[in-house]
């Protein structure tokens, strides 16, 4: 079993900057394939970013150069830095573990509760 946490979301202008954090507790966290997903409201789970246990990083095209994950293992977190947001950025952001990193949301066995991220224009 495998216990996710979100934080950090909030409300930002366009262009501002965010750092989610997603604190891993149950599991060895250096084996865990971890990802970031986001909902808005009418609209699917989406893939935002990914990062494998040997930190292959991975990331939907729309945030490709101004979305950074990392991950440190010493403390069981991964964090997604959300920079030059933007209003199509807002969402609820969720955290997933799971066995392989995918755009499916089906191959993440745990997730968190999500945190709200607005971005106003």
């Amino acid at each position: 079993q495998v216990l996710l946490v979100e934080s950090g979301g909030g409300s930002v202008q366009a262009g501002g900057s965010l750092r989610l954090s997603c604190a891993a507790s149950g599991r060895t966290f250096s084996n865990l394939n971890m990802g970031w997903f986001r909902q808005a409201p009418g609209k699917d789970r989406e893939f935002v970013s990914g990062i494998s246990g040997s930190s292959e990083t991975y990331y939907r095209e729309s945030v490709k150069g101004r979305f950074t994950i990392s991950r440190d293992n010493a403390k069981h977190t991964v964090y997604l830095q959300m920079d030059s947001l933007k209003p199509e950025d807002a969402a609820i952001y969720y955290c997933a573990a799971g066995r392989e990193i995918s755009t499916n949301t089906h191959a993440f066995d745990y997730w968190g509760q999500g945190t709200q991220v607005t971005v106003s224009s």
